[in-house]
């Protein structure tokens, strides 16, 4: 007796008998198109991209990779007349006087304390900053706000060291007219080393969290408004909802510029240093950038000045690697995986 099948639209009401041989599916491998023909494609796809992407591009290869390669005067005598290449080797010479330098472990040492003081006191103040404006809901006083925090990262250097210098001068700052007040006698802020990085740091942290606070005020916009809805349903106050909804959402932009922060802790800034550095502060305002510009524009040193250069750069090298390491494994966020 022959099988009968009931077709209701595309699907059969019964399957073939499970006797019926099966019929072989022969598959026609498709070859993978090679690197180059993909790039190829991508290219006529996103030329537009990669054209902006050319100009910063060279920015960097010309102002950055290729003056690398003149790093090699820090293993040579470096003579102008004879250039970088000609000039007569000297192997690690430059680097063993740097060493056996009497200055260099108080170098290191205040180098070292000014940036990690720094990345401690910048870190985490922005972060309050965002989450303060973000919870703000009248518009005009958070605007002026943002305006009053943002600007002082518009002022130059110079102009917010000679501000820094008349706030705090023994004589006209009023710093020290308001502490005459209660019979305390003038102090003399910056000729005293045990104030310099206190000096240097808060005034950095006044002209640099508007601007930081930016980034996390992008950041908490794109967290996810159902997350605060829900929240509030099950009951969270404010600062619960701070707590689980925001700081996590933020986290993957904090980790990053913690990450970048130490991986530059060894190159701080050489401008705020040296113009608020005098005789009496030195002990402690003398630090890698400031030895290095002193050795190689005012000695005429290049070849010693270039060594500590590249070795302050290994080190910042080495800090962000493992830096980066570990955030990784802790947060699961860093610059790369």
């Amino acid at each position: 007796m022959s099988a009968t099948y009931e077709v209701r639209g595309n699907e059969s009401a019964a399957a073939p008998p499970a006797s019926a041989p099966a019929k072989a599916v022969t598959r026609t491998a498709v070859p993978r198109p090679s690197r180059a023909t993909q790039a190829k494609r991508s290219l006529r796809r996103h030329w537009q991209l990669y054209l902006l992407v050319l100009v910063p591009l060279a920015y960097f290869v010309i102002f950055k990779y290729i003056p690398i390669s003149n790093a090699v005067i820090a293993f040579k005598n470096y003579s102008p007349v004879k250039g970088p290449w000609g000039s007569d080797w000297v192997g690690l010479k430059n680097f063993q006087l740097f060493f056996d330098n009497p200055v260099f472990w108080t170098l290191v040492k205040n180098t070292f304390l000014l940036a990690a003081y720094t990345v401690l006191a910048s870190f985490p103040i922005p972060i309050i900053l965002a989450i303060a404006l973000n919870e703000i809901r009248n518009g005009r006083f958070k605007k002026l706000v943002q305006l009053v925090t943002y600007a002082p990262y518009f002022i130059s250097t110079v102009v917010v060291v000679s501000m820094t210098i008349l706030v705090l001068s023994p004589r006209l700052g009023f710093v020290n007219d308001a502490i005459g007040l209660f019979g305390v006698p003038a102090v003399d802020f910056l000729g005293n080393p045990d104030y310099f990085r206190h000096i240097y740091v808060w005034s950095d942290v006044w002209q640099t969290t508007g601007y930081s606070a930016v980034i996390y005020l992008a950041a908490l916009a794109g967290i996810d408004p159902a997350l605060h809805e829900s929240a509030r349903i099950d009951g969270a106050s404010r600062l619960q909802r701070i707590w689980n909804v925001d700081l996590p959402g933020i986290m993957p932009t904090a980790v990053i510029i913690l990450v970048l922060g130490v991986g530059n802790i060894m190159s701080i800034g050489f401008e705020k240093a040296f113009l608020l550095q005098n005789p009496l502060n030195q002990a402690q305002s003398e630090i890698i950038a400031t030895y290095v510009y002193k050795t190689g524009l005012l000695n005429a040193d290049f070849s010693m000045a270039t060594a500590v250069g590249l070795f302050n750069s290994v080190i910042n090298l080495v800090l962000l690697v493992v830096v980066n390491f570990v955030a990784k494994r802790i947060t699961g966020n860093g610059l790369w995986s």
